[in-house]
């Protein structure tokens, strides 16, 4: 007798094969049987024609904080996510000394957009290790599997301490984070992650401590997958880093080589795919490389007391460390702003905000009558200019003034172009992040919604192949992301004709530690 049977599904088996009607048997948490299924089960469900496939293998999280203190990664686990794979961005929170703690909290807080009370009071410290982070996980148990990087910022704090966001590291630093690498991948890591964007910044706006690598410290440090036969290099990548360079790392290393994040930006249309282009030559030339890339258009909610959308400019760099008054002053200096607004003049590879001003809108306002007009609207009305209007707004409104801006993945056609694209890899949730600015948790079901079922860019199959077995094998993810018999049943079963994510609400939770969280409602059903 099976434990769990389920008749009548439209079958979606994560490989990309086309849909079929049948039934699945579930027996000791694994999938016995799938097609035509003789027998009974001390559970039987009636699909009535839903559509049944492996549950989603959400591929970029950052989840490493929060899961200490909250193993339902909530709202991934109500989002048909049934695996996570946590470290991205080489933002992890080990290896750490306890001497580090605040340091790492504080990177993140700034870097990730999270609480550093929430961090504070939740983290359970009861690791130093990343051997010992992924045992105290396996004690613990969560709602989904995880799947968790060695994350280069935390392997360089350990190893030089401040020294790691001030200077290049030397031959013998760079040994010892390669053996902490390869000590890391020998516990099950799934491998290494870090980052060169110049958007990550860490406590007091200093650069996060991988952007301080050279190119010999990468070289070495993806080195060491070669020497563990496994594991995935994962890198989300300034302009100054090549895809040239990247693909000599995959070469060397023999890896699988993840590139974030490519997204699409109106003002430089083009850029993305000069970049998927050089990954597909890079593939023809034998060597693995795939670049993640968003189903969600990049969109995000912010006040200048945290203006994530513009700190990666580097004419914002002088604000990063000022806090209280002092940052109030320089956001109110002719120089400083004449400095932003000329950078934002210049065309870019890739940045966050590209002066779009009529994309940017008053979310929240102590002028009612603003609310839901654009910045660059506004300032016309006003004969202003749009960054001095905004900038004098929040000043005026003890800088919180909330604002919305769509920032990048706006042009449709060019997404789906992307989504197709099949040296792209459908990533970049960003779920346990930026919880003040956006949460794209939900990204698997508008996948499956508005991608497949309203605009018919991939086939069903195709987004469930995307949201399952595709990451499976890139990951080497073994025995899941498939209906196959003796596969993990980590099942999402949903109807085909509503399934999409919800509208974004924003929900105050008390656990352990208080945070704020974005939920998505969604018109699905998660089993397994």
């Amino acid at each position: 007798m099976y434990d769990l049977l389920i008749r009548n599904a439209t079958l979606l088996d994560g490989l990309g094969s086309p849909p079929r009607v049948g039934a699945l048997a579930v027996a000791d948490g694994k999938i016995a049987a799938v097609g035509e299924v003789d027998g009974s089960a001390r559970e039987t469900i009636d699909a009535d024609g839903l559509a049944l496939m492996p549950g989603i293998i959400d591929n970029h999280t950052h989840y490493d904080a929060q899961i200490t203190w909250d193993p339902s990664l909530s709202p991934s686990c109500a989002l048909g996510v049934t695996t996570a794979v946590i470290g991205n961005c080489g933002f992890t929170i080990a290896p750490c000394k306890p001497a580090d703690r605040n340091r790492v909290m504080r990177n993140l807080t700034q870097v990730e957009g999270m609480s550093f009370e929430a961090l504070l009071a939740g983290i359970r410290w009861d690791f130093e290790s990343v051997p010992q982070y992924l045992d105290a996980l396996e004690r613990r148990g969560a709602a989904v599997n995880i799947a968790a990087f060695a994350g280069h910022s935390s392997v360089r704090t350990y190893v030089m301490g401040e020294d790691a966001t001030e200077r290049a590291a030397t031959a013998a630093e760079i040994s010892r984070m390669k053996s902490l690498v390869l000590e890391a991948m020998r516990a099950g890591a799934v491998g290494f992650s870090t980052s060169t964007s110049p958007a990550h910044n860490g406590a007091g706006g200093k650069p996060m401590p991988s952007r301080l690598a050279d190119e010999a410290e990468l070289a070495a440090l993806a080195g060491a997958l070669r020497e563990a036969g496994r594991g995935v290099f994962m890198l989300t990548k300034g302009s100054h880093t090549s895809i040239e360079f990247l693909e000599r790392l995959a070469a060397d290393c023999g890896r699988p080589v993840v590139i974030a994040a490519l997204l699409h930006n109106n003002t430089n249309p083009d850029s993305v795919f000069r970049d998927l282009a050089a990954i597909r030559e890079a593939n023809a030339r034998g060597r693995r490389l795939l670049g993640a890339v968003s189903c969600c258009a990049l969109s995000m909610d912010f006040t200048l007391h945290s203006p994530y959308t513009f700190e990666g400019l580097d004419s914002w760099k002088a604000a990063l460390p000022l806090e209280g008054e002092a940052y109030r002053q320089k956001l109110a200096d002719p120089a400083f702003r004449s400095a932003v607004r000329e950078e934002i003049a210049r065309p870019a590879h890739f940045r966050l905000f590209n002066g779009e001003w009529d994309k940017v809108q008053v979310a929240g306002s102590g002028r009612a009558e603003y609310e839901q007009q654009t910045v660059g609207a506004l300032a016309r009305a006003a004969r202003r200019d749009p960054l001095d209007f905004m900038l004098d707004l929040a000043l005026a409104e003890n800088l919180d003034t909330v604002f919305n801006a769509l920032l990048l993945n706006s042009d449709e056609e060019a997404v789906g172009r992307m989504l197709r694209d099949p040296c792209s890899l459908v990533s970049l949730s960003d779920a346990g992040a930026h919880l003040t600015f956006f949460n794209d948790a939900a990204y698997g079901l508008h996948l499956l919604g508005h991608w497949s079922r309203e605009l018919g860019v991939l086939t069903l199959s195709q987004a469930a192949w995307r949201l399952s077995g595709h990451p499976a094998k890139v990951f080497g993810i073994r025995s899941r992301g498939a209906l196959k018999a003796g596969y993990f049943a980590d099942l999402l079963l949903f109807d085909p004709a509503t399934v999409n994510r919800g509208p974004n609400r924003r929900d105050s939770i008390c656990r352990r530690a208080s945070r704020v969280s974005w939920r998505a409602a969604s018109a699905c059903t998660a089993s397994g």
